[in-house]
């Protein structure tokens, strides 16, 4: 058996913290590795954004490969714009499948998009379609708090095309679950849970002193992480807010506590900058905290684990989350999660064990929970060793094993058997 694995909108291999990148790139990435590591052969296949880069890569291992398809200018586009290119995608992954002669027996896609051009392949290839939303256009306008943040009609209609023409939905926690049962009236036969995995290999405690000198903060410095793109959602200036109030109650002195932000483009122009990201600079300024918060930009997956050991404590403040893919690589190299009571982060961070909960939008609680952690480093070290012991129990091994087991409901025995050009 051979999957075809979409990820039509953004590339495994992308670097985290840009505006289209974030759990889904990881979930592809760390998912086709530890099938390859179990003898499955995937091709992933995505939209070019980028003329120069070749259009096959064999990055992720195992004789995998990710195949970049032309679809639509090789420039990073908008969302908007890219559902008119998916016919484009389509036809390319038929040309690659007709030149190499390789049969997908399964599709497993990612995101509405993909869902859409995953229906159409199934058409040509008689192949079942199992799929994963990672996050839910009725949920994103739920929470939006301006027009300009919302889903546009085009996306709704498109999840319920996808929710009809799939044969399987992976949801990432049972809150997922009845999301699609109450928003999109999915049919409960087709939805399995299934959790995202973390690559403990890569994601452990790292000592803090070897982690902070890997990334260049001072001992004594009290580093506090956020993790994630730039955008309203994610409600990092709640997170601004919270250390504001924070230095107020001077738990740590002044210079002690600094919060770095991974994500989003910092250094350009002010004319190119993002509009969320001028927004919170510019907080940043009237908050009086300028001195001790620093945007950092994007980071490779590489470097990532000494960042989250070198932290005392990793907020997630979002307003909406599928599942939480920062909070669970936190917790895997020991650093406890305070995390919005939202989504998945509901279920995955386990408040008073591996972390806390805060209502979202809410900065005196996320400042409560703060001064907590940071004034006692005994409960901080106990809730950090937890989620270490926690996290392992996502371990990639385990989670892929469930996912092979509903590739076998389609007749997928024997998964490493066949050929492929």
């Amino acid at each position: 058996m051979t999957i075809a694995m979409l990820s039509y909108h953004t590339c495994p291999l992308a670097t985290l913290g840009g505006k289209e990148t974030g759990g889904m790139n990881v979930y592809v990435r760390d998912l086709t590795r530890q099938l390859g590591r179990m003898g499955i052969r995937v091709d992933v296949f995505t939209r070019s954004q980028d003329e120069h880069v070749p259009h096959v890569l064999h990055d992720l291992g195992y004789g995998n490969r990710v195949v970049h398809v032309p679809a639509g200018p090789e420039i990073p586009l908008p969302k908007r714009e890219l559902a008119g290119h998916i016919p484009q995608f389509v036809e390319g992954i038929r040309r690659f499948s007709s030149e190499k002669a390789v049969h997908y027996s399964l599709i497993h896609s990612h995101y509405w998009m993909s869902g859409l051009a995953a229906k159409a392949l199934k058409t040509d290839w008689v192949s079942p379609i199992v799929h994963m939303f990672h996050t839910l256009g009725e949920m994103k306008n739920r929470v939006a708090r301006s027009d300009g943040e919302k889903e546009g009609k085009y996306r709704l209609e498109g999840e319920r095309d996808v929710l009809a023409s799939a044969d399987r939905i992976i949801a990432a926690t049972l809150a997922e679950r009845a999301q699609l049962e109450w928003l999109y009236k999915a049919e409960v036969r087709k939805i399995i849970v299934i959790p995202p995995g973390v690559d403990t290999c890569h994601f452990y405690p790292i000592p803090v002193d070897e982690a902070k000198q890997f990334i260049g903060v001072p001992a004594e410095q009290c580093l506090l992480l956020f993790v994630g793109r730039i955008e309203p959602l994610k409600g990092v200036d709640t997170l601004l807010r919270a250390l504001a109030l924070l230095r107020q109650l001077k738990i740590c002195p002044r210079q002690s506590v600094s919060l770095a932000i991974i994500g989003g483009e910092p250094d350009t122009n002010a004319e190119l900058m993002d509009t969320e990201m001028a927004r919170l600079r510019e907080l940043c300024a009237q908050l009086d905290i300028a001195d001790v918060v620093v945007f950092l930009g994007k980071r490779g997956q590489d470097t990532l684990p000494y960042y989250y050991s070198a932290a005392k404590v990793v907020v997630v403040p979002s307003h909406y989350e599928s599942f939480g893919m920062v909070a669970l690589e936190a917790m895997a190299c020991g650093t406890p999660v305070i995390a919005s009571q939202v989504g998945g982060l509901a279920f995955l961070v386990h408040d008073g064990v591996t972390g806390y909960h805060v209502p979202d939008d809410d900065p005196e609680a996320l400042c409560a929970k703060l001064a907590s952690m940071l004034s006692d480093e005994d409960l901080r070290r106990n809730l950090g060793k937890k989620a270490a012991e926690y996290a392992r129990e996502y371990d990639w091994e385990k989670i892929a094993n469930q996912i092979v087991g509903v590739y076998e409901e389609f007749g997928g025995r024997g998964l490493n058997s066949g050929d492929r050009g």
